[in-house]
């Protein structure tokens, strides 16, 4: 996968989006979008589920050069060699992780990716060394229906403040996405927007051609 500093497009395959294609199938889409990094995110199934379904995608994303990341299964991530595993404030810092170097193994390329939703916890991933942050929910989104959105405020101080590459996520669509970047967002993260559309390749080009 291309550096974290050079990826722009964070999309997903989530099963709740599925309607009906194979994983495999939405992430060979995605990756002909334009696709910078793709998050398998499987809420409801099994870790054997999630293996499975993540070995099935791997050789899509590494034949495109796009990086692959597990959502909350470090140990899936470790033994598929996923390049990423992401994770929540409730995975990392509540089951009493300090730094993410506890989680990297010796030799191990794997990347930590931690959820923010505001600017205490985004100083304290920094410290912790994620090696990215994700910034949000910008707005209200059915993906995380209980979240409150941080709005575009989070946005700009992350983009006076965080260090390392971070991605804006959370309701962004292809209308919203203009005044996300104007403040100062240059990553997004972007779900149902892409996979609810009829087209996925297409939809992830629209948004390539926005973050341009």
């Amino acid at each position: 996968m291309k550096p974290l500093t050079d990826c722009k497009l964070y999309t997903f395959v989530d099963t709740a989006y599925l309607h009906g294609r194979t994983p495999e199938f939405v992430a060979q889409q995605l990756c002909a979008g334009g696709s910078d990094l793709i998050q398998l995110r499987a809420k409801n199934s099994s870790p054997d589920e999630i293996r499975r379904m993540a070995e099935k995608i791997l050789p899509v994303t590494r034949a495109a050069n796009v990086g692959l990341v597990i959502n909350d299964h470090l140990e899936i991530a470790r033994e598929i060699g996923a390049d990423i595993c992401h994770l929540g404030q409730e995975d990392f810092f509540d089951a009493g992780f300090k730094n993410v170097s506890e989680l990297k193994t010796k030799n191990s390329k794997l990347k930590i990716g931690l959820s923010t939703h505001a600017p205490a916890q985004a100083q304290r991933a920094l410290e912790a060394g994620a090696d990215y942050i994700a910034i949000g929910p910008i707005f209200a989104t059915d993906t995380k229906p209980t979240a409150k959105p941080v709005t575009l405020e989070y946005v700009r101080w992350a983009a006076a403040n965080v260090t390392v590459p971070w991605f804006a996520i959370g309701g962004i669509n292809l209308q919203t996405i203009d005044e996300v970047l104007a403040a100062g967002a240059k990553r997004i993260c972007a779900v149902s927007a892409i996979l609810n559309a009829p087209d996925v390749a297409k939809a992830c080009a629209e948004f390539r051609r926005k973050l341009a």
